[in-house]
């Protein structure tokens, strides 16, 4: 089998993208090919060999071969006309904007390619801090409460300190700010406004226990180990990222059955229907032994990868089982009808 890594794009998450892709490396078994997206929306074929994060800032990626995507996958130009890269399915790696705002997807869909990712529909909710929260509450699964405030909103807010504010279309940390009292809260609303227009702002608990799960269906649940997260007062973008190509085994949390049960449970119900195709991980809190979903993460962090026994098993299982695209036979029935009822 032989997978194409996509990953990059024009995102604030485009470094993230990069260490992801070049982790893969390490875990996935089978034959794959890197397909970079530059911050231009350009393609390139990344050599495997030759994949390293300094051919990206420096720009080297440039000499590669330049890719057009179009109707039925990745073609590269040569003397002869054009000649398509084979493989057998995508893995979306791109974070953030493009990734996983279904940005890509809706291209991958419309051109008809084999892809592991969210799909639009995903990508949207997922995308959305505040779709988030009404998409679990609709499903059954708990959140936290929360406030919503868009940039050029007064500020005149009622809150309990303390409180963490996160730009609502934003992932990997970036913009978040825990805000301890009011004096702190017009700084926080800036730095986060920078990114967002939107923001989320939510109790922060001190304390609260924090459960990370990823997974995808297949003809079953493939279910990672769930993980708590080590951590200070919140997992900030540089506790998150400067390690980034983690591919050990992460922290097994030590949990009772019940528990278990209740966040793999929260887990399927916020899985099904829409991430079908789709490796996601699920961040929850716990608080008073009740599951709280925090984040969903349509395209997590070098995919997760060291939460699963067997991560490149996995991906294989999960190709056979990426949903059917709906076939639209050119009938043109009506236009048909409506033109012989009129005699022509």
């Amino acid at each position: 089998m032989k997978i194409a890594i996509l990953f990059g794009a024009n995102s604030f998450e485009h470094e993230i993208s990069i260490v992801s892709a070049i982790a893969l490396k390490k875990v996935l078994k089978e034959e794959l090919i890197y397909i970079f997206c530059d911050y231009n929306r350009d393609f390139y074929l990344i050599s495997t060999d030759k994949i390293t994060s300094k051919r990206f800032s420096s720009g080297e990626y440039k000499k590669d071969k330049k890719l057009e995507l179009k109707k039925g996958g990745f073609f590269q130009k040569n003397l002869m006309g054009e000649k398509k890269i084979a493989f057998d399915t995508v893995l979306n790696v791109i974070h953030g904007k493009d990734g996983e705002d279904g940005t890509i997807s809706a291209l991958l869909d419309f051109f008809d390619i084999n892809y592991i990712g969210p799909r639009v529909e995903a990508s949207v909710v997922s995308f959305n801090k505040l779709l988030t929260k009404l998409y679990a509450r609709e499903f059954g699964v708990k959140t936290l409460e929360y406030k919503t405030l868009q940039k050029d909103s007064k500020r005149d807010l009622i809150l309990n300190y303390p409180v963490i504010i996160k730009p609502t279309r934003l992932g990997s940390s970036i913009g978040i700010s825990i805000v301890k009292d009011e004096n702190e809260l017009d700084y926080a609303l800036d730095v986060a406004f920078e990114f967002d227009s939107q923001v989320v702002i939510e109790p922060f608990i001190d304390g609260i226990k924090e459960y990370n799960l990823a997974g995808c269906k297949t003809d079953k649940y493939n279910f990672s180990i769930i993980e708590e997260p080590q951590k200070e007062e919140f997992l900030d973008f540089d506790k998150k990222y400067l390690d980034l190509s983690r591919t050990k085994r992460g922290n097994e949390a030590n949990l009772s059955e019940e528990l278990t049960q209740k966040i793999q449970d929260s887990f399927k119900k916020l899985y099904e229907p829409f991430f079908a195709g789709s490796i996601i991980r699920c961040d929850f809190f716990v608080l008073d032994n009740e599951v709280y979903i925090n984040e969903i993460n349509p395209v997590p962090g070098s995919m997760a990868n060291y939460l699963f026994d067997d991560f490149s098993k996995t991906v294989k299982e999960l190709v056979n089982y990426l949903p059917n695209r709906t076939k639209v036979p050119p009938l043109y029935r009506y236009i048909n009808k409506i033109q012989a009822a009129k005699g022509k």
